[in-house]
């Protein structure tokens, strides 16, 4: 009788529909590759440069550090389908298409990377001062600090936020699949709501929640392999 349910409740998840599934899980990782290298590259230069311009040890600017602040804060605030419509013909322009993979990392790379940003402000924030003022003594430029100073000191929670941002990058791709970005949220949508697939949509959950956990796992090792002991 069990075996009957579980047939009956897993009975639209055949052949071709795990082959859906496994393009979905790919397109998923294709957006978050294509997506986070991009969101990083944008995210710690400019957490950085929010770092800087906010320090009053440093190169304090009050007005272009509120500019940036603004801007950050209002792209972190717009909801991520919202961006996706907002950003559809910056995306048409750049990529040629708003759908699918290749138009979905435009917004995520938008959506993520001043998040990240803020993240690593807070990061270098947490930097020893006194670490920062012995460097300032000896002479060291602005590059010289930043790169010997401030991201090898932050490192763990460089990376601790990184971590973050890719698990929200998953977020953003799921919630991104109701307007067409393709990927596990997309089929989510389609065949676990639209068509009330559950089955579906469980097996979706469950390959999201993994990934993840596997993604949580790795940033975690890595925050502590590089730690201060």
């Amino acid at each position: 009788m069990m075996l009957g349910t579980a047939g009956g409740f897993f009975r639209h998840l055949d052949a071709g529909k795990w082959a859906d599934i496994g393009q979905a899980t790919l397109d998923t990782l294709l957006m978050l590759g294509g997506s986070l290298p991009l969101t990083l590259a944008i995210g710690l230069p400019l957490g950085v440069l929010l770092f800087l311009t906010g320090s009053p040890q440093l190169h304090r600017k009050p007005v272009l550090y509120g500019a940036l602040a603004v801007l950050v804060n209002l792209l972190r605030s717009v909801p991520f389908i919202i961006l996706m419509i907002v950003l559809i013909p910056l995306t048409l322009w750049m990529m040629g298409t708003s759908l699918g993979v290749r138009g979905a990392i435009v917004p995520l790379v938008i959506g993520a990377a001043p998040f990240y940003a803020r993240l690593v402000e807070t990061a270098l924030r947490e930097v020893d001062r006194g670490v920062i003022e012995a460097s300032q003594s000896m002479g060291a430029t602005t590059w010289q600090l930043v790169t010997r100073v401030l991201l090898p000191e932050a490192r763990p929670g460089l990376i601790a936020g990184a971590t973050v941002t890719v698990i929200a990058l998953i977020g953003f791709t799921a919630m991104g699949g109701a307007i067409g970005s393709g990927g596990l949220g997309d089929l989510a949508f389609r065949d676990g709501y639209q068509r009330s697939h559950t089955d579906v949509a469980l097996v979706t959950v469950v390959l999201l929640l993994v990934l993840v956990q596997i993604l949580q796992m790795l940033g975690d090792w890595l925050v502590s392999h590089y730690s201060r002991k």
